[in-house]
């Protein structure tokens, strides 16, 4: 499966879908170099948000690469490597399996639990909301990409992709 994926992989889904993880198994693989979008739209905490011009010049360089893994929930970001991209993974979990994801990783970078209650109800509102960063707008992201794409629903399905 990873050299159907070819040498630059987008993948997106809701927090907690398991987009590091999946990134890390396949960079493992396949010696990918990656890029978590949560790095580019955050500057050293969670709140703490980065000019989205350099945001979307860091992912611009980040795509320049010859090979290359970038992931994230921020579809405005994913966007900008897609016309680079050979592959599009969509994790489309089930909240259930969003929320036990966050809830095995805890808090990110060190975020105050008001902050973390916060992020908690901004990803269970993935389905309702209509920005890029939503379920409407990774599913206007799937659609539209002409290239090789998978839209995993499960954990069983994931490790298929690494396996």
């Amino acid at each position: 499966m990873i050299e159907t994926l070819g040498p630059r992989v987008v993948i997106i889904g809701n927090s907690g879908s398991g987009k590091s993880t999946l990134a890390r198994q396949l960079a493992m693989r396949a010696s990918f170099r990656t890029t978590d979008l949560d790095h580019i739209h955050w500057l050293d905490k969670v709140g703490s948000q980065r000019d989205e011009a350099q945001a979307r010049d860091m992912v611009h360089v980040a795509a320049r690469s010859p090979r290359w893994i970038i992931e994230g929930v921020y579809g405005w970001l994913a966007e900008i490597a897609l016309p680079r991209a050979t592959a599009l993974i969509w994790l489309d979990m089930p909240w259930d399996v969003c929320c036990a994801g966050l809830a095995a990783r805890g808090p990110w970078r060190e975020a105050t639990p008001d902050a973390y209650a916060v992020f908690l109800r901004w990803a269970e509102d993935y389905w309702a909301r209509t920005t890029p960063s939503s379920f409407a707008g990774h599913l206007a992201l799937y659609e539209s990409f002409v290239g090789f794409k998978l839209r995993l629903h499960n954990r069983l399905e994931t490790a298929g992709v690494i396996n």
